[in-house]
């Protein structure tokens, strides 16, 4: 560090700040206008409630439905500070009508400005905090200039500066690198969400290749935008090759894990092993694949809750993919009858009941087996397919066993349960007798 931090640049910026303060805020006139200034905002604060349920009065009916949207969120956040600015330009244009001063009542009336017009402007911008971001920073600028700070914040900001070697870092350089790469990865993201959308709309490419694709475009569109903010503001790219070393470094010692799902995540993209929509089991856990991150993938089950396995999971442990090659999945329902009704009738009655039911196939047609004598019943099991395994299998279950049940118990069929017989020998048949 070849320059140290200079206090007396930063003691006169407050002496200068301090001195402006005195002669231009605590005098009579500026006091005044202060005052109205405040006026017009709690005023503008009282009517502003009034004003909103005024306006959802104004929009009744179905031709405001398409309206209240663009209401809610353009007009009413706006109400406020418009009734601000139209009090304070009217209370600035009443002064100078009457050659009073009026300098505070126009920088009040150009600050107000400056925020209407720049939360207008960001109704434009989806993301809330990028809104929110560039509200700050865009009005923050604007109200130095027309305060007429800004040149002197900006030397100030210059000022306050280390020097590494040849490179030369201020707080001006740091505030104009974190602004280039604010707007150029707004950009990138932008152009990716094209991309995205783009390769949504090719129905001949997978929905795999449509998620790796895009996943490649938005990396590449954040590297090229990280080294052309870097480059923008003056920063020489052969500095880099240190930090990228201990980057590399760090990656090996401490992000193992992520790289490891990232390069997971790039061959099930690849692979197309799971792809999103298909409907896999994992580790007891069976839903529809909703999309394939970086990181993880998301599985959302039929309770709707979203399960996020890691990519390295997928690839290192078994997985059951019901719609890999084929989304036709067969299920066995076993039924048990009993050994006094007609097998025959109960085969035929099982196969009739899945008949009416659109999501099981005709082909192959369902089937009704015994499978084998038990204790109590003969066990008898209907096998059917069914295409559409992503919309539930418990659900198609009930029904047909609901089915079953009545074609049963309308045909006098039925259910056996498990039956024993006991037979008491020995002592204990003696003691019986002689307790009589």
């Amino acid at each position: 560090m070849d320059k140290s931090f200079d206090f007396k640049a930063v003691t006169k910026l407050g002496e200068d700040i301090i001195a402006w303060v005195q002669n231009h805020v605590f005098v009579i006139p500026n006091l005044v206008q202060l005052a109205a200034v405040l006026g017009a905002y709690l005023l503008a604060r009282v009517v502003d409630q009034p004003l909103q349920r005024a306006l959802d009065r104004a929009l009744v009916g179905n031709w405001a439905n398409r309206y209240r949207r663009y209401a809610e969120q353009i007009i009413k956040p706006l109400i406020m500070p418009s009734v601000w600015l139209v009090l304070v330009g009217a209370g600035q244009f009443a002064a100078l009508s009457l050659t009073f001063p009026a300098a505070i009542l126009a920088i009040a009336t150009s600050l107000l400005t400056a925020w209407v017009v720049i939360r207008l402007l960001l109704n434009f911008v989806a993301d809330p905090w990028w809104a929110k971001a560039v509200a700050v920073s865009v009005w923050s600028y604007a109200a130095l200039d027309i305060v007429g700070f800004l040149t002197p914040t900006l030397k100030f900001m210059d000022q306050l500066a280390v020097n590494l070697g040849d490179f030369r870092l201020s707080l001006l350089g740091a505030a104009k690198a974190v602004v280039a790469l604010a707007v150029f990865l707004w950009i990138a993201n932008w152009a990716a969400h094209l991309v995205e959308n783009r390769l949504r709309a090719l129905k001949h490419i997978t929905p795999s290749q449509q998620v790796l694709f895009g996943k490649l475009a938005r990396v590449l569109f954040i590297t090229i935008a990280i080294l052309v903010a870097v480059n923008a503001v003056g920063i020489d790219l052969t500095a880099l090759a240190v930090f990228s070393g201990a980057l590399g470094l760090g990656i090996g010692f401490g992000l193992q894990k992520v790289v490891a799902n990232l390069i997971s995540g790039v061959i099930l993209l690849m692979d197309r092993s799971v792809k999103p929509g298909d409907v896999i089991t994992v580790n007891n856990t069976y839903g529809r694949i909703n999309t394939i991150g970086a990181r993880y993938v998301s599985v959302i089950t039929r309770d709707g809750i979203e399960h996020l396995i890691p990519n390295e999971f997928l690839i290192s442990n078994p997985v059951e993919n019901w719609s890999y090659t084929d989304t036709n999945v067969r299920q066995r329902m076993p039924i048990s009858v009993s050994y006094n009704d007609d097998l025959r009738k109960a085969i035929d009655l099982a196969v009739e009941a899945v008949q009416g039911f659109d999501r099981v196939l005709k082909d192959p047609v369902p089937r009704c087996l015994i499978m084998g004598f038990g204790d109590s019943s003969v066990n008898l099991e209907l096998r059917l397919w069914i295409p559409d395994s992503e919309n539930g299998i418990s659900s198609i279950k009930s029904d047909i066993y609901l089915k079953i049940w009545d074609l049963y118990h309308e045909h006098g069929i039925h259910f056996d349960y498990p039956q024993r017989d006991i037979h008491v020998k020995g002592p204990l048949e003696v003691r019986l007798k002689n307790s009589d």
